[in-house]
């Protein structure tokens, strides 16, 4: 009974793993969210309404859930892990560190809020994933230039940012904006980090004005403060080698009701919203983070020789050759055609002889034709497509080059013309002065 009882448990993980996040479907998404306190379920209702009415099925549980377990059988579990519990010292159950890292390893998708004083747990999470935290535990991002005029502007703690990353495909097309096109703050109130500027893979979302420091307001600053201005991210986002996405944010507030339903004023301007930034921030930066947007895939790779239709098994120098792919992008409901004209495609061995745009019918394919070059030896087809905020794509096929077999070679070489003159001249010479040898007196 027992072990009909074990191999229904594994057919039922394997069914509903089947069912998960694949190339096919990227937005069919199972997450857990590991809270400090299921208020908080209530009082950032909005934000997971959001993730709900996009088809996602939340599981909440507490961070110290004796329970708690990312996969079993091999099998993960989850699609994406949303970690609401910034002053957890120690997860229930089989989560720890290395088992959210291992889960981002995975290629699977993480958010995180780290917040004032949060635990040294998720603190270290965060700084595993590429960004540094100021040594006090305790700092606060402060701003007296960019703070939301509120009746608690005491400290200028609450911050009302406008500094966005630039980029249409990680916060969406749609611009943050209240009214009259003028664009809304962002409510922000919690700690800031910084990343490596030389780390392509970490980027600033939401970033701090010229004016913010990062210090603790209860205590007087005794030194200059070590992160201050734009240096200091507020949000940050990464898109890892094997495309997994992570969302790092300094405050939890910055996800509540509170702050998505509130107005926000900023401080040095005389008009008001009703309405802060907050909610379309966050829900079009979860879109991107769950590849609701940038999710790219490369099909039906193809190369031939030119006016041929079957792919060879080896090529010959000299051989004029077709290359061709096809390239798509999720929008959050079907694969649309991918249109860019910076795709590029190498004939590779040890390094790249040559080096082609590839050119494009705006319906998804992709293709160039280029003569391959006189060197024989094993060469790839290689496309490594990287831009900012779409997932990468590495593509390889590998071919072998041959040179001319010895019947292959044209009878009369132009170039060697020169040298078969030389050859008949010198016949002819010789048998002139033969001739003369022999009948000369």
């Amino acid at each position: 009974m027992a072990k009909i009882l074990t191999l229904l448990t594994i057919l039922l993980l394997n069914l509903t793993h089947s069912l998960s996040f694949s190339p096919e479907n990227p937005t069919n998404r199972r997450i857990l969210v590991l809270l400090d306190d299921f208020a908080i379920k209530s009082s950032h209702s909005l934000f997971f309404d959001s993730l709900l009415s996009r088809n996602y099925q939340l599981d909440f549980k507490l961070a110290d859930d004796p329970k708690l377990a990312l996969q079993r059988y091999g099998q993960f579990l989850y699609d994406g892990l949303i970690i609401f519990a910034p002053y957890i010292d120690r997860f229930g159950g089989s989560i720890n560190q290395a088992a959210v890292l291992e889960f981002v390893d995975s290629g699977r998708d993480l958010i995180v809020a780290v917040d004032v004083n949060s635990s040294d747990l998720i603190r270290e999470i965060a700084t595993e994933c590429g960004v540094d935290f100021d040594d006090d535990p305790a700092a606060m991002v402060i701003d007296h230039t960019s703070y939301a005029l509120s009746e608690f502007e005491g400290d200028h703690t609450l911050i009302a940012s406008d500094e966005f990353i630039a980029s249409d495909v990680i916060l969406g097309s749609k611009k943050i904006e209240a009214s009259q096109s003028i664009i809304a703050a962002v409510l922000f109130q919690g700690t800031g980090h910084s990343v490596n500027p030389s780390n392509s893979h970490v980027l600033q979302v939401l970033s701090a004005s010229p004016s913010a420091y990062l210090a603790n307001p209860l205590s007087k600053l005794s030194s200059a403060p070590t992160f201050t201005g734009p240096r200091i991210s507020l949000v940050s986002v990464v898109q890892a080698r094997n495309n997994a996405r992570i969302l790092i944010s300094g405050s939890l507030k910055l996800f509540s009701d509170r702050f998505l339903r509130s107005g926000v004023q900023k401080a040095g301007s005389l008009t008001r919203f009703d309405k802060s930034g907050n909610e379309q921030f966050v829900t079009e930066l979860s879109k991107w983070i769950f590849h609701e947007r940038g999710h790219l895939k490369a099909v039906n790779v193809r190369h031939h020789k030119t006016g041929q239709t079957d792919e060879p098994s080896i090529y010959r120098i000299t051989d004029d050759l077709e290359y061709s792919v096809e390239i798509y992008e999720w929008s959050g409901v079907n694969w649309e055609p991918y249109v860019t004209d910076d795709v590029q495609v190498q004939f590779y061995m040890m390094s790249p002889y040559v080096l082609k745009t590839l050119s494009t019918d705006k319906k998804g394919l992709y293709y160039t034709s280029f003569k391959v070059p006189d060197v024989y030896g094993v060469f790839q087809f290689k496309v490594e497509y990287q831009r900012l905020g779409y997932t990468s794509l590495s593509l390889a096929k590998q071919i072998p080059v041959r040179h001319f077999r010895h019947n292959e070679f044209e009878r009369f070489i132009t170039a060697a013309y020169p040298y078969y003159g030389s050859c008949f001249s010198m016949m002819a010479g010789f048998f002139v002065f033969t001739l003369v040898h022999l009948y000369s007196k």
